[in-house]
């Protein structure tokens, strides 16, 4: 009766494994695939015989060590959810000046084929028509720029 057990609690810990795998494949958080390692190691420390308190001492403390010190490592070389999007995406792009931007005055931008209102960071900079800014950051529906010097 115990090699039933036992071997049920592997093929338990291989259902695990799965189940977390599948959460992860739906999430993409970088946050369940630790679990599904950890689950798989507590299924070989199953497979090799080893009482609940180890498989499931395994378990925990595999999964929590790798996602404390990997989880981090991983999201930065694999760039999870990092990518720009919408707004978010023109900060550090160029544009042209269409109007004026002064002394505590909004001007007019074009980035991308669409026109913003924009303001420079520390409000004294006048920046022309027509001349190249780049996007530092966003405030309200407005770009938050600093003039392209040339370095002629």
């Amino acid at each position: 009766m115990k090699g039933v057990v036992r071997r049920m609690n592997a093929w338990m810990w291989i259902g695990l494994a799965v189940l977390f795998a599948i959460i992860e494949s739906f999430t993409l958080g970088l946050t369940t695939i630790w679990f599904a390692i950890g689950a798989l190691l507590a299924f070989f420390m199953a497979w090799l015989e080893f009482t609940w308190h180890v498989q499931l001492a395994t378990f925990l403390l595999t999964s929590l060590i790798l996602l404390y010190y990997t989880a981090p490592i991983a999201r930065k070389y694999l760039k999870i959810g990092t990518t720009p999007t919408n707004v978010q995406a023109l900060i550090g792009e160029t544009a042209i000046v269409l109007e004026k931007i002064g002394h505590l005055k909004y001007g007019q931008v074009q980035v991308k084929g669409q026109i913003w209102a924009a303001k420079t960071a520390n409000n004294d900079e006048e920046i022309e028509a027509d001349a190249k800014i780049v996007i530092d950051g966003i405030e309200g529906n407005a770009l938050v720029v600093h003039e392209l010097k040339d370095l002629n």
